[in-house]
């Protein structure tokens, strides 16, 4: 039974009357009103989820409440009603605060219709205001930019990394790939004084070693066969900002002495251009590479190196920093909830254990894939272990006792039976081997327990 409240006011009795009856049977407590000025009494002493107001009425008509009500009706979402419909009046009301319009005679459908589509409305608002709220907490205390996290290690990277975003210097962010090398960039960028003006990401990985000059430092026109214009580049294009160069490490020698004047002189010249120009964009560069050990295979300059890394920032793998995967879970979850119009609310604990003792090869980038491949595959509020990859399942379970591969082979079918009986048995070492409580770690029935302890002649 639905149990909204809801005030009906209009001067005609009858109409008061077929409007009750049929609310009533549909399952709404229904109050009744005469004129606007019972109606005001009535919203400041009770609260009301719908009110039906026709506008036509003596003593107080329906603009007149709407107006005298004010916040009263804050929380409440309003139909007006009436004979004399027009679309001005229709206007008038909804700058009102009015919900809908009705025109009178009206089918009983309609009513109901109107009722079923405020209703849609208010669930949509109170889910925007849990997720809205949800995000706060997420972000009020533990955020940096578009990374959460309430480890000490990466508190500590919000903390310097907030601190640097305020001068205008260099820094070099490490970190395997997958860490959040450019959210971090970014979150530098828009902290510091040049936010109002663009961060240009460039992957120096990414473009070929015969392009990159040109890209990064622009060149005019005839410079090169099919430059036929001038090109301001990349450094141009983050004039007054920031430029983020990810994966320097693999920026190429000759460059290397190009960037090194940059960043001496502040200064550079495009190709076939025949004096330098001054540029202002801050560098923010980022590797995986450890540059050390570059230097010393001779791939990076070492005075290259000492000018990028005035300030370094380093960001550790995911599973160095394990206790924030449930607080990143509810972010990502949360993220994925809005962009597919899912409502996953929580992960099992056995998930989250396995999510906990995965090792996160791919670091948060890989653990944001998974929690959105699960998001996507849910018919759930609960993610469970089978909204994961096998290889995450498996993690724990892929060597048996005594070190042998519990997967060894190809076959799927006996993965599956080794998995199974391998399950089983530390379901039963954690219990002590009580079989009635490895059966509900196992969420499967007793007997079917028994069965397959017999099926594979597990002696606990």
């Amino acid at each position: 039974m639905n149990q909204n409240r809801i005030l009906i006011v209009d001067d005609q009795a009858n109409m008061r009357h077929m409007m009750s009856v049929l609310l009533t049977d549909a399952g709404y407590v229904v109050d009744e009103a005469a004129d606007g000025e019972e109606a005001l009494r009535k919203v400041r002493k009770h609260s009301y989820n719908y009110i039906f107001c026709d506008i036509k009425m003596p003593k107080m008509d329906g603009m007149t409440f709407m107006k005298s009500a004010g916040a009263a009706l804050d929380q409440t979402s309003v139909i007006m009603m009436s004979a004399y419909g027009s679309i001005d009046i229709a206007i008038e009301a909804m700058k009102l605060g009015a919900y809908d319009y009705i025109s009178k005679p009206f089918k009983p459908d309609e009513i109901l219709l109107t009722l079923k589509k405020a209703h849609e409305r208010e669930v949509l608002k109170a889910e925007n205001t849990v997720l809205r709220q949800r995000i706060e907490e997420i972000e009020g205390s533990h955020s940096f930019g578009d990374m959460v996290a309430k480890s000490k290690s990466m508190q500590d990277v919000f903390k310097l990394s907030a601190k640097v975003a305020q001068y205008d210097t260099t820094v070099l962010v490490t970190g395997q790939s997958g860490t959040g090398k450019e959210l971090i960039a970014k979150a530098i960028h828009y902290s510091s004084k040049r936010n109002k003006k663009q961060i240009v990401p460039v992957n120096c990985a990414g473009i070929p070693h015969n392009l990159l000059e040109s890209e990064l430092f622009g060149y005019k026109k005839g410079a090169f066969t099919g430059a036929d214009r001038d090109y301001g580049g990349l450094f141009e294009a983050a004039e007054g900002g920031t430029l983020f160069l990810d994966e320097i490490g693999d920026l190429p020698s000759s460059l290397q002495v190009k960037l090194l004047r940059v960043l001496q002189e502040g200064e550079i010249r495009p190709l076939g251009a025949s004096e330098s120009r001054v540029v202002d964009a801050r560098i923010v560069a980022a590797t995986s590479k450890t540059l050390e050990e570059e230097i010393k295979n001779g791939n990076f300059r070492e005075d290259l190196y000492y000018r990028l890394n005035v300030m370094s920032i380093h960001l550790p793998p995911l599973a160095e920093h394990s206790e924030d995967i449930p607080l990143l879970c509810q972010f990502f979850m949360d993220r994925y909830n809005r962009k597919f119009g899912k409502a996953v609310q929580t992960i099992s604990p056995a998930a989250m254990s396995m999510l906990l003792e995965y090792q996160w090869p791919g670091n948060v980038r890989e653990l944001e894939n998974m929690i959105e491949r699960g998001v996507v595959l849910a018919e759930e509020q609960e993610l469970g272990p089978e909204n994961f990859p096998i290889h995450l399942q498996s993690a724990k379970m892929n060597r048996g006792e005594g070190g042998e591969n519990v997967f060894a082979g190809f076959s799927l079918k006996t993965g599956k039976v080794r998995l199974e009986e391998a399950m089983i048995r530390k379901a039963l070492a954690k219990t002590g081997g009580n079989r009635t409580q490895a059966a509900r770690l196992l969420e499967i029935s007793h007997p079917s327990l028994l069965g397959k302890i017999k099926r594979y002649g597990i002696d606990e």
